[in-house]
């Protein structure tokens, strides 16, 4: 049985000299109003003590317009604007509902340089993208076809700190059909060492021990960035040869980050085809960043995508992801009879239960307990 879902396509693409300098210029206004409306409705809560909304922002934006010093906003398309009205609306709901912190302001160097556009700023016809304000379509390259006679309701554009363009397509797709239910169930126990550790092998994921090998690509490019990143310090702030260190620093970071994304993709999709549940950790990754002798490691694992990526294709396809509570001991109690031995330490990697005189690897006994635990809960 098949549902609508919505998905998004990522093209990466090649705009003509006058398109980047159009988008150029939109993720500027973009980010300045972004800035403005963040710094106005702060100050309209620290002075008066008063909550503002998108709709009250969004005049904001109109009397801007009609500023001298702000009418260079009006050479842009007006709907991206809106949206980062609508996206810093959305921030300041989920830090009122304790779900995020507090907005921050975007900068030129570090922040995403995005925009998007909705129905009424773009023209799709014969499957060619032209933006507003733009008289030619976007160069997309097709890197695999979207679903026959769908329509694109919003439209990403963004540019990475690589200088590649992309333009996220989103959709209503209603190819996305709920897979076949299967008995299989596993639990994932998340490491260092080996990048997950399953209750059970799954042939083409992981060993016969059921241990899925950590690939480390912030590893294995290390040098080659740490010899980029001493080039960059050398360089003179503000010149070309230093805009030019910086690419190439951030083009290593891009290949890794290509390269652990496709990994995790591989990886959940296959997890979720062959079980009906998958039981994790309620890891809190940002917590576990702040110990800076593994601060590295951890981010090079990306727990946080991982477990993002396993939680969308598991609604999609009909299947069922159930975190457990991150204090559970699954690590310290014995598989076989429960009991919890206090006496582990972190560097004991196998260990004998006192109670039941069973041998444990760490990490396949922890990923057997996730599994129980989870399907305790459930």
């Amino acid at each position: 049985m098949g549902e609508v879902a919505k998905r998004a396509y990522k093209y990466r693409f090649y705009p003509s000299p006058e398109q980047a300098e159009l988008l150029n210029r939109t993720f500027g206004c973009v980010r300045l109003v972004y800035n403005r409306a963040l710094e106005a409705r702060t100050r309209a809560w620290a002075v008066d003590r008063r909550r503002t909304t998108y709709v009250q922002s969004s005049s904001w934006l109109t009397e801007w317009k009609r500023t001298q010093e702000l009418a260079f906003l009006n050479e842009v398309s007006s709907v991206p604007l809106q949206q980062t009205l609508r996206h810093l609306q959305a921030g300041f709901v989920a830090f009122w509902d304790k779900r995020t912190r507090y907005p921050r302001f975007k900068s030129k160097r570090k922040s995403r340089a995005s925009a998007e556009y909705t129905r009424s700023a773009f023209r799709w016809r014969d499957g060619r993208l032209t933006l507003a304000k733009m008289d030619t379509p976007l160069n997309i390259v097709w890197s695999r076809p979207l679903p026959d006679g769908v329509e694109p309701s919003t439209v990403t554009v963004s540019r990475d700190a690589a200088g590649r363009w992309f333009v996220s397509i989103l959709i209503e797709d209603p190819a996305v059909k709920t897979l076949p239910p299967v008995t299989a169930e596993v639990g994932v126990d998340a490491g260092i060492t080996t990048l997950l550790t399953l209750s059970h092998p799954i042939p083409g994921v992981s060993d016969e021990h059921g241990k899925v090998a950590n690939p480390r690509y912030g590893q294995t490019d290390r040098r080659k960035l740490a010899k980029a990143q001493r080039n960059l310090a050398r360089k003179q702030k503000g010149s070309n040869n230093r805009a030019k260190a910086r690419l190439t620093v951030a083009r290593i970071h891009a290949r890794i980050a290509d390269r652990r994304r496709d990994h995790l993709h591989k990886l959940t999709t296959r997890l979720v085809r062959e079980n009906q549940t998958v039981v994790i950790e309620d890891l809190s990754v940002r917590d576990m960043l702040r110990n800076r002798r593994l601060a590295r490691v951890i981010s090079d694992a990306a727990w946080g995508q991982f477990r993002s990526m396993l939680e969308y294709k598991a609604t999609w396809y009909g299947r069922e992801v159930i975190p457990i509570d991150r204090w559970y001991p699954s690590s310290k109690t014995c598989s076989a009879c429960g009991r919890i031995n206090t006496n582990l330490a972190l560097n004991d990697r196998t260990w004998t239960c006192p109670g039941c005189a069973v041998e444990h690897d760490r990490d396949i006994n922890a990923a057997r307990n996730i599994l129980a635990a989870g399907l305790a809960e459930r």
